[in-house]
């Protein structure tokens, strides 16, 4: 699903990454973890075609990102690839419903299919009798469901998310985590999460530990019904 190989990064003087390798399997959900400055979310937007690495390749669904341009990078981008951020992101003129087609909208998709779609992960996400309310009129960890309806729209290959519970409280928190395992049972969905939630985690198929721009550690976790309940209870 993604390989990416020798990723090096430098903004001035300052080398953020050092030469990344890193392969991400279809339907794992993934945890990248480390201090500030580590070169977590660096690493994200590569891997997300959000910036362009120094040196290295980035195989993204089989194709080699880092060699695409322009319209063609901004098509598969919009495609291929979901995004989730700390901060909703929808806008506030527009309506739950709306939010979610934008994305299908730019995919040239018409009127009434995005609106099924739309319509469809409003229903997963128990947000049915919310589609046509704004931002403003929904909670915090409404908002965000939205938001990861949003990403799916399009069915993408990956979603990428940083700090996605990070403005939530702790209830609305474990709801998303599980949100994101309930995705990966139902439709195989791949997720690569930039997360201080020692919770999450914890409980994700992989933890990719960074330091000093480097992968220094990887813990294959085992999500049992146990630990599982213990995020949902920390």
């Amino acid at each position: 699903m993604i390989d990416i190989k020798n990723i090096t990064k430098s903004f001035g003087s300052l080398q953020v990454l050092k030469g990344i390798d890193l392969h991400i399997d279809k339907g794992e959900v993934v945890s990248i973890v480390g201090p500030s400055g580590a070169g977590k979310t660096t690493l994200l937007q590569i891997m997300g075609t959000l910036d362009k690495a120094d040196t290295g390749t980035v195989v993204v669904d089989g194709v080699a990102v880092n060699e695409l341009s322009g319209k063609k990078l901004s098509d598969f981008r919009n495609q291929h690839i979901g995004f989730v951020f700390q901060f909703h992101q929808l806008l506030p003129e527009f309506t739950a419903l709306e939010n979610i087609m934008i994305p299908a909208f730019i995919a040239g998709k018409s009127k009434k299919e995005a609106k099924t779609r739309a319509e469809e992960l409003l229903e997963f996400m128990g947000l049915s009798d919310r589609a046509l309310h704004k931002p403003a009129e929904l909670s915090g960890g409404e908002k965000q469901r939205v938001a990861v309806a949003r990403a799916l729209v399009n069915n993408p290959a990956v979603i990428f998310a940083d700090e996605p519970s990070g403005s939530l409280d702790t209830k609305n928190k474990a709801e998303l985590h599980q949100l994101f395992f309930d995705l990966r049972d139902k439709f195989g969905q791949t997720f690569v999460i930039v997360t201080h939630d020692e919770g999450l985690s914890q409980i994700t198929d992989r933890c990719i530990h960074l330091k000093d721009g480097l992968i220094y550690n990887e813990e294959n976790t085992v999500r049992t019904e146990e630990s599982a309940e213990s995020s949902l209870e920390g």
